[in-house]
């Protein structure tokens, strides 16, 4: 009985040292981070904004860090299955995700999703604002404003048609914002990404598309496509001679397609605050301001509070959207 007593004694001292060291140990792993490269996961294709950025970011950080940031494409179900994994991931700092405006609008498009975009996720940064554009083709040589395609619109109810890269994308919720706000009836025919959405409006299938302005761009200076209104609040830096479509006479429109970057939930806030800093400080470096200009990506950058903010009030604003609209995705 002695034996058991002193036992039991050690169990006790060792169990109460350990919890009184947890902290520290925490902390001190915190301090250590990154002790191997970071993975960086993109829940969409390569070749888009959002992949972009996360590989011009993702140098400079791990350059600065010590540690490669490795970029693993997850697509699919809308950025579905790429936030779903790193909902899952291990709360240390190694697995992080760049994601979009899916944060805020997966939940009301899809119903039930298999995480939740607050509960599971501790924010990190907003990083970039990527502007979407009107757009039509060499077909509508009289569209020249969106006063225009507003006219044609309530002309012929349903009967102009809009592109976009796939049902719930940013570009199909532009236009559904478009014709809310506008009063105006359109056809929403979404493509499996933006490329053959393109393809379909510069051959004149379609007749509009609220198109990125990292797709659209080049055949803009091509000639091919003529923008009609950018759909941010402020004009572009990439392009500046473009109206906003607030200016274009659609009051209160403001769509901003933005990316930021997100952790698992129960990521210490030091290493929380240690990504957000390499990511920060990479964003203001002459040649990443230069190379994201180049792919119209607007930089931001954020607290993680501010992200958090930010991120209650699109869902807020997608929500009611999408309620109102009845969009609903399988």
């Amino acid at each position: 009985m002695t034996s058991r007593r002193h036992l039991l004694a050690a169990l006790v001292a060792t169990t109460a040292a350990t919890g009184a060291f947890a902290p520290f140990a925490a902390q001190a792993q915190s301090t250590d981070w990154p002790t191997k490269p970071v993975r960086w996961v993109v829940p969409f294709p390569p070749g888009g904004a959002m992949d972009a950025i996360a590989r011009i970011l993702g140098e400079k950080a791990g350059k600065t860090l010590g540690q490669s940031f490795v970029i693993e494409n997850k697509p699919g179900a809308g950025g579905n299955i790429g936030a779903d994994l790193v909902a899952k991931a291990p709360a240390d700092g190694h697995t992080i995700m760049i994601t979009s405006i899916g944060m805020a609008t997966n939940k009301p498009l899809y119903g039930k999703l298999s995480y939740d975009p607050v509960k599971d996720f501790a924010p990190v940064s907003l990083l970039a604002v990527v502007p979407n554009v009107l757009v039509t083709n060499q077909t509508q040589p009289n569209v020249k404003s969106v006063a225009d395609v507003i006219a044609a619109a309530r002309k012929e109810p349903g009967k102009l048609a809009y592109a976009s890269a796939g049902n719930g994308t940013s570009i199909h919720l532009a236009g559904e914002m478009f014709t809310s706000l506008a009063k105006v009836e359109m056809l929403h025919v979404p493509y499996k990404g933006s490329g053959p959405a393109v393809s379909d409006l510069l051959g004149g299938q379609v007749n509009y598309m609220f198109d990125s302005i990292t797709s659209a761009k080049p055949h803009l200076q091509s000639g091919k496509l003529r923008a009609l209104a950018v759909t941010t609040a402020k004009r572009s830096k990439a392009l500046p001679n473009v109206p906003t479509m607030a200016e274009a006479g659609v009051a209160g429109y403001d769509v901003s397609p933005w990316f930021a970057v997100f952790a698992p939930a129960g990521t210490p806030k030091a290493v929380v605050a240690k990504i957000n800093k390499a990511l920060l400080d990479a964003m203001k470096q002459p040649d990443v301001i230069e190379r994201l200009d180049a792919i119209g990506a607007e930089p931001v950058g954020s607290t993680p509070e501010e992200m958090a903010a930010h991120l209650a009030r699109e869902t807020a604003m997608w929500t009611k959207l999408i309620t109102e609209r009845g969009i609903k995705l399988d």
